[in-house]
């Protein structure tokens, strides 16, 4: 919803679809812009111009019409914020060791806010990851459940989806929505940085450094919307 002049206009379905045909099809002609749309030349004559007047498209006489500055600008800053790495923007994670029992799991749920919990072992490597949904399974109709262990009801690594620092943002919005999961750990294996020369064993293993979930890339893009 671009501003004028001090006034907020919402631009109207058919504008939007104007806006991505002209994306994917340009250059491209009022009649054609038109024909696809079912309707008359006359009929988005007006739609048209609102769209160049706002830099949504441009108009190339003899030529047709072009995505316009403000149309670039979005998708660019899109891609933007698409390209960045998950070390860059990542949050810290929240942990808990695979001996707590579920009545910790909930009380760290509620004082950090977060849909999930990491799990780790013994040596502070990933365990295993529980979410609320895990937690309310156990609990429901379970007189028990507070002193269930986490090693007990958490989904076990290997089966954990995880990102890697050096991921794209793209990619864990990508492995979020593939998975149908709110939120991802940030892993690294156990011996990076060390010598080549480390056990096979611990190479499997993989150190927890950080979480990408649907609440950081919604800040991440509302902070890149917010005027300077």
């Amino acid at each position: 919803m671009p501003y004028r002049e001090g006034i907020e206009i919402e631009l109207s379905p058919r504008q939007l679809e104007i806006v991505e045909l002209i994306r994917i099809h340009a250059p491209i002609t009022g009649e054609q812009i038109a024909e696809r749309l079912g309707a008359t030349r006359p009929t988005i004559r007006s739609d048209l111009g609102l769209l160049v007047m706002l830099g949504y498209i441009d108009a190339k006489p003899k030529v047709g019409y072009f995505p316009g500055r403000n149309s670039m600008k979005e998708r660019s800053e899109a891609e933007s914020i698409a390209g960045l790495k998950v070390r860059d923007v990542m949050g810290l994670p929240v942990v808990l060791r695979e001996t707590a029992s579920v009545s910790d799991a909930v009380v760290a749920l509620f004082l950090e806010n977060v849909g999930s919990l990491v799990v780790v072992d013994s040596a502070n490597m990933l365990a295993g990851i529980v979410s609320r949904k895990d937690l309310l399974k156990v609990t429901l109709g379970n007189a028990q459940a507070a002193s269930v262990l986490l090693g007990m009801v958490m989904t076990r690594y290997p089966n954990v989806v995880t990102v890697s620092p050096d991921d794209t943002v793209r990619e864990a919005l990508r492995k979020m929505i593939a998975h149908e999961v709110d939120g991802l750990p940030v892993v690294q294996p156990a011996n990076a940085g060390e010598e080549s020369g480390a056990s096979e064993a611990s190479a499997s293993k993989l150190e927890v450094v950080g979480r990408m979930t649907k609440t950081t890339l919604a800040k991440l893009v509302f902070d890149r919307m917010e005027p300077q």
